[in-house]
């Protein structure tokens, strides 16, 4: 069967993580995904932004990457297209304004094919006129306009919660990205072989937020039973994560990201019941490479031929731990030199979304290379996905 092929609508300001986790999960996956902006075409970015509740009356808002678009919306024939993907955040309210928008929703609406929208990405749909007496949830405050719409509305009883009415698949919020990914793969027609599996990630005080959270939720997505530590933090407890991006300056910025919810106690895991571990790069990397204890588990995994998956600044740790010795290995450009000191021949990562496998080993140079860091770890660990 042709590879599936799915719209993901964007807007400036929709949610960093609900236009991201979708995009490269389903590209690891063997989807191809066309990412359109009204007004913009492919190589013109959006600005999205970081919402998260931290104690306030609603969710705080933060600038967070630059998403470069794909495609270009006056060129979208939904005729190629086999779903729709509409992430939330800000770009909604003015989506739903746009006829051309409304227009598009319709059409595959109107063509059954599978529409998944997260978050205030609901605005669209009733403003598209297309959750008339449909099951539908949303972010709490999207309520009263999906009632109005005659929607039949869900209560979002936690923010991971999602709701299935034909080909909609409507979602709370980020929480909800793996059932929400897992739902949308299954209305594709999609099936997943392989997912039960354990996997660890070992996490930091900023680390770069989409190499955490990307990877994290694409194996939820899959089925398989994820975990995040931090030294010295237990199960509960978060990490503030750093957004990394070029924008025009000789290296990358620095933002504040998202904070993300460890899920299991560090002195407390049991790393030999875990089939993979990940390690995500930004700055968390430089503080865990000079703990023992991290290096400790990662010496354990490569021991013992275990699939280690770790991106751009990542190496640091692998180097530190003295393990890549004799390896095949990329990773940040600047993250070279640790490399090459830790006996390593280097990959030179052009473009900079090259992965490689060596063994049990993939390395990534850095986010864009998500897709291919994730679809080679799935590979090491024989999770399939077919359609």
């Amino acid at each position: 069967m042709a590879p599936k092929k799915v719209l993901l609508l964007c807007g400036d300001y929709m949610e960093d993580y609900e236009a991201m986790v979708p995009f490269q999960a389903l590209r690891a996956y063997g989807v191809s995904v066309d990412a359109a902006c009204p007004g913009k075409k492919a190589g013109d970015s959006c600005r999205t932004a970081v919402h998260q509740g931290i104690g306030h009356q609603t969710y705080a808002e933060s600038r967070g990457h630059n998403f470069a678009l794909n495609a270009s919306f006056d060129e979208v024939n939904i005729n190629e297209y086999d779903g729709l993907v509409i992430p939330g955040g800000r770009a909604p309210e003015y989506l739903a304004m746009d006829e051309k928008v409304l227009d598009l929703v319709r059409k595959f609406s109107d063509a059954k094919k599978p529409i998944a929208s997260v978050c205030h990405g609901q605005l669209i749909l009733a403003a598209a006129g297309v959750v008339q007496n449909r099951k539908c949830t949303a972010y709490p405050a999207v309520k009263p306009v999906l009632v109005a719409a005659g929607a039949k509305w869900e209560e979002a009883d936690t923010m991971d919660k999602c709701t299935v009415d034909g080909n909609l698949v409507t979602a709370v919020a980020y929480d909800a990205h793996p059932k929400f990914i897992s739902l949308f793969v299954k209305a594709l027609g999609g099936s997943v072989t392989g997912s039960n599996k354990r996997i660890l990630f070992l996490c930091g005080d900023y680390m770069e937020d989409y190499e955490v959270m990307v990877p994290f939720q694409s194996l939820q997505a899959l089925g398989c039973h994820v975990d995040a530590i931090c030294p010295d933090k237990g199960a509960g407890e978060k990490c503030p994560t750093a957004i990394h991006d070029f924008e025009g300056d000789q290296t990358y910025s620095e933002k504040p990201g998202h904070e993300f919810a460890l899920t299991a106690s560090f002195d407390n895991v049991d790393a030999s019941s875990y089939d993979a571990l990940v390690i995500p790069g930004g700055r968390a990397p430089e503080y865990l490479a000079l703990n023992d204890k991290v290096i400790s588990l990662v010496k354990g995994f490569m021991e013992k031929a275990k699939p280690v998956a770790s991106i751009c600044h990542g190496q640091q740790i692998l180097s530190a731990a003295g393990v890549l010795q004799g390896r095949k290995c990329t990773a940040y450009p600047a993250v070279k030199l640790n490399v090459v000191l830790g006996g390593a021949t280097w990959l030179e990562p052009n473009p900079i979304d090259r992965c490689f496998t060596d063994g049990n080993l993939v390395t990534g140079a850095a986010w864009p290379g998500h897709p291919e860091f994730i679809s080679q770890l799935m590979a090491l660990l024989g999770i399939k996905v077919s359609f």
